[in-house]
């Protein structure tokens, strides 16, 4: 087995999590250690800022690519120092989302991760496999979901249905059989429209454990209206983002209401929306039941969870914890074990998931 650290910053934009592990190609993967800093609110809310046009946005996306480069390098060398006697063969680094636009554009369609993978290369002394999700793209693919193959190599066995809620949601419906190739999309917003409300009414980076949404009643028509997105129609293979599930998609839902809802009935009423957006999409693709494991910063949104547990009577859920690799730590570890399939010239995509042509090796490499 070969060491790899995974770099994730999610579209949640709190941060970016480190993984340290040693990874095989059979698919043995085992977590040595984990570290996570949350960005520079400075870089943060220019980040989030790059999720839409705005003026001289080439000059400040690259200046932004650099930022996220030293975030990852400060967070790597963190890890590196407490393992000075492991040599780290490959850096997987995710970078940040700011547009997702697959299958758009006549078939051209694109995605866009900022990060200097060669400046993180040049700072850390180890390459870095960076830009994962173009290649699948350019294969007429949607680039996402990347992880159900990393779940079925880790997970098949155990459990039929991995769920992760990020800023975005996203399902792996797993195969027991030896060799089986799972399947997987996206469902729909996970964390960032609860995320991006809370923060413009309570000054809060998110809705710690729920508490807030707890408080407040679901609104009916609202939520009609939000589940109308037809998004949650579309079959799979499907992924979405940032440039759908926004603060404008979701005031364009609210000018329709009167009078004004109270903000923590908003609140409530986005946190069914992720609640019910994910239980139609299992219950329609995955069947009536069985277990299903939760990881990402929503599997520790305790109302989020229950009401989950009630749209899905027929499942079992619990938390990735349970199957030794915690919640916090599934998606940078998914990064390593993409970093270690390219390395080994092995394909990190799966066609039946993304929609490609076949299968791709995936990412960029950038040496030290």
């Amino acid at each position: 087995m070969q060491h790899y650290i995974g770099l994730m910053s999610g579209t949640s934009l709190d941060g970016v999590d480190a993984v340290l592990a040693a990874c095989a190609p059979g698919g043995t993967l085992q977590v040595l250690d984990h570290a996570f800093a949350p960005f520079d609110p400075a870089l943060r809310a220019e980040l989030l800022a790059l999720n839409t046009p705005g003026e001289k946005e080439l000059h400040r996306a690259a200046l932004a690519a650099n930022g996220v480069a030293r975030a990852y390098a400060d967070l790597t060398q963190a890890l590196t120092l407490r393992h000075p006697t492991l040599t780290i063969r490959a850096l997987g680094a995710h970078g940040q989302t700011v547009r997702h636009r697959p299958g758009e554009f006549d078939g051209s369609g694109y995605t866009t991760q900022l990060l200097n993978a060669s400046l993180l290369a040049e700072r850390c002394g180890i390459g870095v496999v960076a830009d994962l999700r173009s290649r699948d793209v350019a294969a007429g693919g949607q680039g996402a979901p990347l992880v159900p193959a990393f779940h079925q190599a880790v997970f098949a066995g155990r459990c039929e249905a991995v769920l992760n809620i990020g800023g975005i949601s996203n399902i792996s419906l797993l195969d027991a059989a030896p060799g089986a190739a799972p399947r997987g999309f996206d469902c729909g917003p996970g964390n960032c429209l609860m995320d991006a409300w809370i923060s413009q009414h309570r000054s809060l980076p998110y809705d710690a454990d729920g508490a807030w949404a707890a408080q407040g009643q679901v609104l009916p028509g609202l939520l009609t209206r939000l589940l109308d997105e037809p998004f949650f129609r579309l079959p799979p293979p499907r992924s979405t983002g940032r440039d759908l599930f926004n603060p404008d998609w979701l005031q364009a839902c609210l000018t329709a209401l009167a009078p004004p809802a109270a903000p923590e009935d908003v609140q409530a009423t986005l946190l069914d929306l992720t609640a019910l957006s994910i239980a139609q999409a299992l219950l329609t693709h995955g069947g009536t039941g069985g277990r299903l494991v939760v990881c990402g910063g929503g599997a520790l949104n305790g109302r989020l969870m229950q009401r989950l547990a009630e749209t899905l009577p027929g499942w079992t859920l619990q938390p990735s914890d349970a199957l030794g690799l915690p919640a916090m730590q599934v998606e940078a570890a998914a990064f390593a074990w993409l970093a270690m399939r390219h390395c080994e010239g092995l394909a990190g995509n799966l066609p039946a998931v993304t929609g490609a042509r076949g299968p791709r090796i995936l990412g960029a490499w950038h040496p030290a």
